[in-house]
């Protein structure tokens, strides 16, 4: 029954972020994308904490080390997007 219930969360979740992001107007996707990345950096704390709350065992500190790297993959990659998109804005002589 749990697990009915976390597909559901999850279908429902799904759903909804795509029905958001479809309705953002283009000229709103640079600011979105530079303040998810902000909110991104949470996920970094949460695999460190995890990380190190695991001592005893090898497996979970693999994997949260795991979590660590994607997460942090993640925002940098997200940086670099927001980066490339904003400087199509710039005016040819700027630097």
């Amino acid at each position: 029954m749990e697990v009915i219930l976390l597909l559901f969360i999850f279908t429902l979740a799904a759903f909804l972020g795509f029905e958001l992001i479809s309705k953002v107007p283009s000229q709103l996707h640079t600011p979105l994308m530079s303040g998810s990345n902000a909110i991104s950096g949470i996920t970094i704390v949460g695999a460190i904490i995890s990380t190190a709350g695991t001592a005893g065992s090898d497996l979970a500190t693999w994997i949260g080390a795991a979590a660590l790297f994607l997460a942090t993959l993640n925002v940098v990659g997200g940086y670099m997007v927001t980066d490339r998109m904003l400087a199509m804005f710039k005016k040819k002589g700027d630097k």
